[in-house]
């Protein structure tokens, strides 16, 4: 298979990307950790020989990447997770990541046979060698309070590897959390267990890629169609004229319950206004989206009327998840943000949501990284 170098100076030369040292060097170690990996592994040391038993392979040292957004911490990671020949892979978005170990702990609770941590890791230890995160952040003191214990025992006791993205630097993580103490030795494994790679080079190419595209397009049309279309073909590099085969996804939103996307690619989505308003949704199912992806391109959205305060209402709970996790928001819609729902049920609060419609077309907002508080 190809390797990590070899694929990032073929897209260079190409001119799919362009130089960067930072990126250079980021995946000249992403290659040497693709070799290590994928090198036969060490046998068991002396001690496990004599206790007659194979210990956990000591895993290589992984890699954490962070920096500002657009700034191509995903693409390599993308890059190393496709080059990688390994079957015990698995590349996870970090929250979608803590969803289901929550759920095995809860399961594992039931049997009441002690701290349930070691036995979840151990389980994920058994699937896989290698675990690639997009976006690792912490926001939440359930999360913190298990971290350390848990990739302590993935890392150290189970041999797995970690790569990981994020938007900002190990020492950072749950900056002014509840009990922050509790999480800091996760930084310290961190730190000690990764090799912490910046990528803060002086250009942001997600937001280069929208310049001259816009974020708001009236009316709903052919015009606006093409405008959001190549703002998707721009961001994910697929190419327009495959757009049939554009991947689509089930997002799990909780509950048992799927929601599908039409198109989803490289943390893009792709929904209609009548999907994700004209239908019974809930805070849940936009907070998932919001998590889920740094990018909604949301198409076909109507002027909205006195007999449509249900669909104003979905709308005004998408926009404040979207907000509070800085996601950017393509749109296509038959009116501005001041002429989106000028009279109804809800009008007054509507006003806070023309507001933060108006701050997610700006520059800083566009410059922010996604869940950045």
């Amino acid at each position: 298979m190809t390797s990590v170098a070899q694929r990032y100076a073929e897209l260079v030369a190409a001119g799919e990307l362009r130089p960067d040292p930072e990126q250079a060097a980021a995946a000249a170690r992403l290659d040497l950790l693709q070799r290590e990996l994928e090198s036969p592994p060490k046998p068991a040391g002396l001690l496990g020989r004599l206790l007659g038993r194979a210990a956990a392979p000591e895993s290589p040292r992984g890699v954490y990447m962070w920096g500002g957004v657009g700034r191509g911490k995903s693409m390599l990671m993308d890059l190393f997770h496709d080059c990688l020949n390994l079957p015990a892979k698995r590349r996870a978005h970090f929250h979608e990541f803590m969803i289901e170990v929550h759920a095995r702990l809860r399961e594992e609770r039931k049997k009441e046979s002690g701290d349930p941590v070691l036995p979840v890791a151990a389980e994920l230890a058994r699937e896989v060698r290698v675990l690639a995160f997009d976006e690792m952040v912490v926001n939440n003191s359930a999360d913190a309070m298990i971290m350390s214990r848990l990739f302590t025992a993935l890392i150290v006791e189970g041999g797995v590897t970690i790569v990981t993205t994020s938007n900002r630097a190990p020492s950072q993580l749950y900056k002014d959390g509840l009990n922050r103490e509790h999480f800091l030795p996760f930084i310290a494994l961190i730190e000690s267990r990764l090799d912490v790679l910046p990528l803060n080079g002086p250009t942001d190419y997600r937001l280069e890629r929208l310049q001259g595209v816009g974020t708001w397009h009236v009316p709903n049309g052919a015009e606006a169609t093409e405008a959001v279309r190549e703002a998707f073909f721009r961001l994910t590099d697929y190419p327009p004229e495959d757009s049939e085969h554009v991947p689509a996804a089930e997002l799990d939103v909780g509950g048992g319950r799927l929601l599908h996307v039409p198109k989803s690619l490289k943390g893009v989505a792709v929904f209609s206004f009548k999907r994700l308003c004209g239908e019974a949704r809930g805070a849940s199912d936009y907070l998932a989206i919001a998590r889920h992806y740094h990018t909604v391109i949301l198409v076909g959205i109507p002027q909205l009327g006195k007999d449509m305060r249900n669909e104003a209402a979905r709308f005004v709970t998408l926009i404040d998840a979207l907000y509070e996790h800085k996601v950017k928001l393509i749109i296509s819609a038959d009116a501005l943000p001041a002429q989106l729902y000028e009279e109804g049920d809800g009008r007054f609060e509507f006003d806070r949501t023309i507001s933060r419609l108006m701050e997610m077309q700006s520059q800083d907002y566009l410059a922010l990284g996604h869940g950045d508080a």
